[in-house]
């Protein structure tokens, strides 16, 4: 698991490469709250290591420098761009994806044509905020034209069900959803006692399945 350091136009920011690179790639950036090391992701890019999917994982410019609150959008781009960068260095096809904010932030960039990702991974997707199912974040997803995964738990309050196979249904064949029942946010299940790792490695070889096309 070597470190990495990734220099963006606002400073340089932390990553760490879970592979050897040389096939698929997943650049995997964490979620609002996080940085890119805790147990869920270590788990998770351990299981797409193991089956053949290089991951690197990078920090946004803010967790970087240990404050909890995001930074706005285009710092947020401004890291994701110097990541990807780093991807296409290390092999093809690249993939885009992220814990909750960090993938509707991939999403967002690539429906923009600003990431030439091969595909999406969504951990999580937030499609709006806990409680206010009316704020839908799904207004620029009908413009992404690749493959993309949705690893969702059927009782994330950032998702309600009902809504989100209502944008599934709308995205078609584009969309694979990967439904955890009884999932949160952090796919904790009530009365499941599998630790955060093992579930982030248990969600991680389903997306290498996926990205490797099995």
């Amino acid at each position: 698991m070597p470190s990495r350091a990734i220099e963006t136009d606002h400073g340089r920011i932390s990553a760490v490469q879970d592979g050897s690179g040389g096939g698929p790639i997943l650049v995997l950036a964490h979620g609002a709250g996080g940085t890119l090391r805790n147990p869920f992701l270590d788990g998770f890019a351990a299981g797409l290591a193991a089956a053949g999917v290089t991951c690197l994982r990078f920090n946004f410019l803010y967790s970087e420098a240990g404050r909890r609150s995001p930074d706005r959008e285009p710092l947020l781009r401004t890291a994701w761009t110097a990541a990807f960068a780093r991807g296409v260095e290390l092999g093809e096809p690249v993939w885009a994806g992220g814990k909750s904010m960090g993938g509707r932030i991939a999403s967002m960039m690539v429906a923009d044509g600003d990431l030439d990702a091969a595909g999406l991974v969504f951990v999580g997707y937030p499609l709006h905020p806990p409680g206010k199912p009316d704020r839908l974040r799904d207004e620029h997803l009908g413009r992404i034209r690749i493959p993309m995964l949705w690893l969702q738990g059927t009782a994330d309050p950032f998702a309600r069900w009902d809504l989100l196979e209502g944008v599934l249904g709308r995205l078609g064949k584009r969309a694979t959803l990967h439904r955890i029942e009884g999932g949160d946010h952090s796919f904790r299940v009530r009365g499941q006692k599998r630790d955060d790792e093992g579930t982030g490695t248990a969600l991680g070889e389903a997306a290498a399945r996926f990205i490797l096309g099995r």
